[in-house]
């Protein structure tokens, strides 16, 4: 059902991811820190007020917060024990066949297109920052999905600086 008076929560939904990345140890700094260092080589004058800049922009577009929301979500749920089997242990073990995270974190790269994806390749495959962090911990949380989408948004905040500078 589609119900035409509904208002999309913008402000509700920035606040959750915001929060949901909080909980976890994340600022928007971090993501920040991996779209500069992914760009500095290409952008050698870029500064980093104009990357969180750019990184709070791209926390506030829809695509980025509804693909957000739902991986995120997604996580606390699994380790909460609340999701139903086969699906729990294959979100909890980052299942390597599973794919369903790099789907979600390729919705988020491909905002400002192809060299957001191709960005995201390279961070998914490296896992510098916070995103290495989240991928090597063992703390009995699910980080399947929230590393995955912390490289998205830096490989969207690249991507959009990118653009800017070419």
């Amino acid at each position: 059902m589609n119900n035409k008076n509904f208002k999309f929560p913008d402000t509700a939904a920035y606040e959750f991811v915001i929060q949901a990345l909080k909980d976890r140890g994340v600022t928007y700094e971090d993501i920040a820190e991996m779209a500069y260092n992914l760009q500095k080589k290409f952008v050698p004058n870029i500064q980093m007020d104009e990357v969180k800049k750019d990184t709070i922009d791209v926390l506030h577009k829809r695509e980025v917060l509804n693909n957000a929301m739902v991986g995120l979500e997604l996580d606390r749920l699994a380790t909460e024990g609340k999701i139903k089997e086969p699906l729990e242990s294959i979100i909890m073990n980052d299942s390597g066949v599973f794919g369903v995270d790099e789907g979600i974190a390729l919705n988020i790269a491909n905002i400002y297109g192809t060299i957001g994806i191709t960005n995201y390749g390279f961070v998914d495959r490296e896992k510098t920052g916070v995103t290495k962090k989240l991928d090597e911990a063992k703390d009995g949380t699910s980080n399947t999905f929230i590393d995955d989408i912390v490289g998205a948004i830096a490989s969207a905040v690249s991507a959009k600086i990118a653009h800017r500078n070419n």
